[in-house]
Parts: structure tokens; sequence; C-alpha cells
């Protein structure tokens, strides 16, 4: 089990990310369970946990508004995998990764491939 935490400007560029994520591993939120706008200054953070495996579907690029931070955390596979599906249907910029004994954390930022 891994945690994905998104920071973006809309709520339809983190719908699409968690929809890429969705499409390839099981998650703990039901499909229909979209991210929601919050009222205030500050940035909205949504979060859901997904269960990598090794049978994904493929994704094809999909277009985002503007750019998405993300934060992977979780086992070294399942994070990896995480990364390799996000890599697949996104441009990717890795801003760093902290690992510990059984769990890596990497930090992330998506935008449209071009």
């Amino acid at each position: 089990m891994a945690t994905v935490s998104l920071i973006a400007e809309s709520k339809e560029d983190a719908a699409a990310v968690f929809g890429v994520l969705r499409t390839a591993f099981p998650a703990n939120r039901p499909s229909d369970d979209l991210p929601q706008e919050l009222s205030g200054d500050q940035p909205a953070v949504w979060s859901a946990e997904f269960e990598p495996t090794q049978e994904r579907i493929p994704t094809d690029p999909i277009p985002l508004e503007s750019s998405v931070s993300a934060t992977l955390q979780g086992g070294y596979a399942a994070v990896d995998q995480l990364f390799e599906a996000l890599g697949a249907a996104f441009a990717v910029d890795h801003w760093g990764a902290a690992s510990g004994d059984q769990e890596k954390e990497v930090d992330l930022r998506l935008s449209s491939k071009r």
C-alpha cells in the first residue's frame, strides 16, 4: 500500500491524476469519490491510498491544466510502481526523495507531456 498526496490548482487536475492511478491500481476510495473544491486561500491537499499490483493497465498521456505536486509514500516496490504509472501519463520532474528501512517518500511535479 502506498499513499499519494496531491496539491493542484484545480480539482480537475487532481481528479485526472487519481484517475490514472485508479485505472492502474486498486484504491481505498471509490471511483466516484472525486476531489472537491475547498474555500480559503490555502492550496488544497488531496490524498488516497493505492495497492500497486504487478498487473497494470497501461495509460496514454493525460493533459493537465497546470502542474500538480505529488508525494508518494510507502514501500519501495509500491512507490516505484506508482512512479512508473505516473510517468506513463505525465511529464514527471523528480524533486527529491527520502528513504528509510522499509519505506520511501518521493516528491514529484507532474505536468502534461509535450
